[in-house]
């Protein structure tokens, strides 16, 4: 078994992949700031220090720790920020603590670094879809460029400290414990309270959807691999705003119309990721549908919210 160090490990995502790690005996180290992610999330058999990536302290983490393998899943979400954010020059530093990241992990040897990136984001505006990793990366939102900056970054830092990686391009994550601005989780909890969703722009825009416990094991499965690579993690799938919103309110028997709006942002008119290149090297592909993601993900949120 190894030592695994998880930064961002109280969040969504973060939370379901050290739940996973434990399960399968690893001792995990989890660093988080705890902004977006919730305590309550975490496992108690993990190791918490409540830190800020970007404090210099965390270089004591790692070298106390001394992990063997590290899942970066601080990515630059705060980037979603408007340019006019208060907070937005501030998350632009971004980059430069994630290269003190990779000279901790380089210092220490350690056998893996797995990085978390955004398929949709990189891929923004594709020709060709489903999208394969092949395909020429154009994002053209702060978020997506900041994703690509990341992973150009690792690459030539590898080239020159010979650090092991794998990048997952993961597509639209969702399940129990997401935030209730995603997507699903502001349907579900809508409908559930008898409540109008909102959907900006048409709903026909479309989202590539994994469950959670997918894009997990996607993530266990690459981190043992020796090669460099890059995979895309989804579905390959188009689905609609729309018909996302259908497929949830049929599960929950509401017949309650969703509210149209103008988006103040420039949505990405059609996304899904070939996942055709992991599937082929790793043997990884969804074992959920939407429909039963769906169910699982709306079982969550009916206890969390409408406890009987």
């Amino acid at each position: 078994m190894s030592k695994i160090l998880v930064t961002g490990g109280a969040g969504f995502i973060g939370s379901h992949l050290v739940d996973r790690l434990i399960k399968e005996g690893h001792q995990v180290v989890v660093v988080d700031k705890l902004y977006t992610g919730k305590k309550k999330n975490l496992n108690p058999k993990a190791k918490f220090y409540q830190f800020d990536i970007q404090n210099r302290k965390v270089f004591n983490i790692f070298k106390r720790e001394k992990p063997d393998i590290v899942y970066y899943l601080s990515g630059p979400i705060n980037l979603r920020r408007k340019i006019d954010d208060p907070l937005f020059e501030k998350s632009l530093n971004i980059l430069g603590s994630f290269k003190k990241i990779l000279d901790y992990s380089h210092s220490l040897e350690i056998k893996k670094f797995v990085f978390i990136s955004s398929g949709g984001a990189i891929y923004e505006e594709a020709n060709i879809i489903p999208t394969s990793e092949n395909y020429p990366a154009s994002p053209t939102s702060i978020y997506g460029l900041a994703n690509l900056i990341m992973e150009k970054f690792l690459e030539e830092y590898s080239k020159a400290h010979h650090l092991n990686f794998i990048i997952l391009r993961l597509s639209n994550v969702y399940g129990p414990r997401q935030w209730k601005s995603g997507i699903i989780p502001s349907f579900i909890t809508s409908l559930l309270k008898n409540k109008s969703s909102i959907i900006y722009g048409n709903g026909k825009q479309t989202r590539d959807f994994i469950y959670i416990d997918d894009a997990v094991e996607a993530m266990i499965v690459a981190a043992k691999i020796k090669e460099k690579e890059i995979f895309n993690v989804g579905s390959g799938r188009e689905v609609s705003i729309n018909q996302l919103y259908k497929k949830i309110a049929k599960i929950l028997d509401k017949k309650i119309e969703p509210k149209y709006f103008l988006s103040q942002n420039v949505e990405i008119k059609r996304s899904a990721l070939d996942f055709s290149k992991i599937k082929k090297n790793l043997g990884w592909q969804p074992k959920y549908d939407l429909e039963r993601g769906l169910k699982e993900t709306i079982k969550w949120f009916a206890r969390q919210n409408f406890p009987k």
